[in-house]
């Protein structure tokens, strides 16, 4: 069901507000556990950052991934396919591994490095590639390693806070620290800490303000495996929704929810519908936002409802820096060219900190990372990706989280229009040439391939998630803003709780997901990850439905 209802009131015993894969996953558990829950969306297609869009050239037609280009934990004891399990879609949602060999390719100044699957193999290229450098590296990867799996176990419950002086002395001494300290005590050249950093446009934060864990903890998500659904990125939020329609919820999208209800500090449920529309309230005891944080306190609930200290601390939490996305079709398979079921980073500068400083200043840097991937390459045999000779390809960069590099004044959340405006497309296109430029070095004549191409900006972000700055990433996972020091899932207001990129699990993937067990757990004051990852399905198989080889992530989501 796509439109609002406008019959008469309803109630539920939980709403989501956004379908992100958060929301999704906290939703699924929820209607597999029992409780009737309603998921509302604002856009015409369910996934939050997750989606896909679909564009037609030619008679053509092409499919582009918002958000996933590459995740980890997808094998067989990995925690996304463990999730996927619990609702019954184990089966249903099929991951493709990327080159083990080279699952991301960095292009640096003078040289390249290609990331393996695995530790053992990650850190022999890295001392052969450093054979100077032994001495530093081999601590370094030591504490990043320890760091890594004490934060893989803590996640999986099978580590405690508690027993980390014991279990892992070293999470606790360098864990929460910045990297580059970690770095400088060891003395390791530019160059090898930016081999260490090379995919750190993953979570967008500065070096000298990204924690141990972090870093570490994306290296170890990928070093167990790099994968792609096949069919596309559109699948696990698709399947998702699937489950929670066979388990008796509902999910609706166009449907954007104005405000949560709330009176004397318990949530009674919701208003929503389209402003053009008349606005009807529905009822739930439990509303989980998986709205931007801020804007969930600000605007949905109202800061009214709020403690001032809760205020204060979500006023104060820094957004991640945002990105910028060309999406180019290609008349060329880039097969045929040679290249591989992997990701490409071109990085101009071993001044990952310089380039920061730049973005800060409000400046788009030609030295910032540029990120390429091709879906077409990770998954050949999707047609509804790109058709037999053709390839669709991204083109990524960080860029400042201030809108006034596009010529922009305000936002489209604040109702701010920009879409058609000269200065905004023309700088919007010079980035999108630029990245193009850059790419070349890569594929030559890259130019000439292209038959059609569009980019979308933090503005676009923020037009469609409601995103504060237009970040992909949610609150940013700084040193000062890791694991509790972030919000949620529960909060002071009764009944009302989050999920999403800015709780503790983080951004990514696996983050939201997990963070949306997580939250549902809450909500059901019960444990669901041990009996998750022991293999345990809630719900009742049997009613999901056949699958059917016409089945289309793209449609099943709206």
């Amino acid at each position: 069901m796509s439109e609002a209802k406008s019959s008469a009131r309803e109630s539920f015993d939980a709403i989501v507000v956004g379908s992100g894969l958060g929301g999704l996953c906290t939703a699924a558990y929820l209607c597999a556990s029992g409780r009737r829950t309603l998921v509302l969306e604002g856009h015409y297609i369910a996934g939050g950052n997750s989606q896909v869009f679909r564009r037609k050239h030619g008679g053509r037609e092409f499919e582009f991934d918002v958000g996933i280009h590459y995740i980890g934990e997808c094998g067989r004891d990995g925690s996304i396919t463990a999730v996927l399990n619990g609702v019954g879609l184990a089966e249903r949602v099929i991951f493709r591994p990327l080159d083990s060999d080279g699952y991301s390719n960095l292009h640096l100044p003078d040289f390249s490095f290609r990331i393996p699957f695995g530790w053992d193999r990650y850190r022999a290229r890295l001392l052969e590639t450093f054979p100077g450098e032994h001495a530093g590296l081999t601590p370094v990867l030591d504490v990043m390693q320890g760091v890594a799996e004490a934060s893989h176990r803590l996640g999986r419950g099978e580590l405690d806070f508690a027993d980390m002086a014991d279990e892992s002395p070293i999470f606790l001494q360098w864990g929460l620290r910045p990297v580059t300290e970690l770095f400088a005590e060891h003395r390791i050249s530019d160059r090898a800490a930016t081999v260490l950093l090379g995919e750190q446009g993953c979570y967008a934060v500065r070096p000298s303000e990204t924690p141990v864990v972090m870093a570490a903890g994306l290296t170890d998500h990928f070093l167990r495996g790099a994968y792609y659904p096949v069919g596309g990125g559109q699948v696990i939020a698709a399947r998702l929704v699937e489950a929670i329609r066979a388990y008796g919820g509902e999910v609706r999208t166009q449907c954007p929810v104005q405000r949560i209800r709330v009176e004397k500090g318990r949530v009674l449920g919701v208003v929503a519908g389209k402003k053009n529309q008349r606005p009807m309230e529905i009822d739930a005891p439990v509303v989980v936002s998986g709205a931007d944080l801020k804007r969930t306190f600000s605007e949905l609930v109202g800061e009214e409802h709020w403690a001032p200290e809760s205020l204060e601390r979500v006023r104060s939490l820094e957004m991640a820096v945002p990105l910028f996305c060309a999406y180019l079709m290609l008349d060329v398979d880039l097969a045929d060219l040679g290249m591989t079921n992997s990701n490409h980073f071109i990085l101009g500068d071993y001044d990952l900190e310089g380039i920061y400083d730049e973005l800060d200043r409000g400046e788009i840097s030609s030295k910032a990372m540029c990120y390429l991937t091709a879906a077409s390459l990770k998954d050949p045999a999707s047609r509804n990706i790109a058709p037999a000779g053709y390839t669709n390809l991204q083109i990524m960069t960080l860029v400042p989280r201030s809108y006034d590099v596009w010529g922009v004044e305000r936002g489209p959340a604040e109702g701010g229009r920009y879409h058609r405006d000269p200065e905004y497309r023309k700088r919007k296109n010079a980035l999108m040439d630029q990245l193009i430029q850059s790419s070349e070095q890569l594929i030559p004549d890259l130019r000439k391939h292209i038959v059609w191409k569009e980019a979308a900006t933090p503005v676009s972000q923020e037009r469609f998630t409601h995103s504060t700055g237009g970040t992909s990433y949610g609150v940013e996972m700084s040193c000062s803003q890791v694991g509790p020091m972030r919000v949620g899932p529960r909060t002071e207001i009764e009944g009302l709780f989050l999920c999403g990129a800015s709780t503790p699990s983080g951004p990514g993937i696996s983050g939201v997901m997990r963070g949306g067990v997580a939250t549902a757990a809450e909500v059901l004051e019960t444990d669901l990850l041990k009996p998750i990852l022991a293999g345990e399905v809630f719900g009742d198989r049997s009613a999901l439905p056949e699958l059917r080889e016409d089945w289309d992530a793209w449609r099943e989501s709206h």
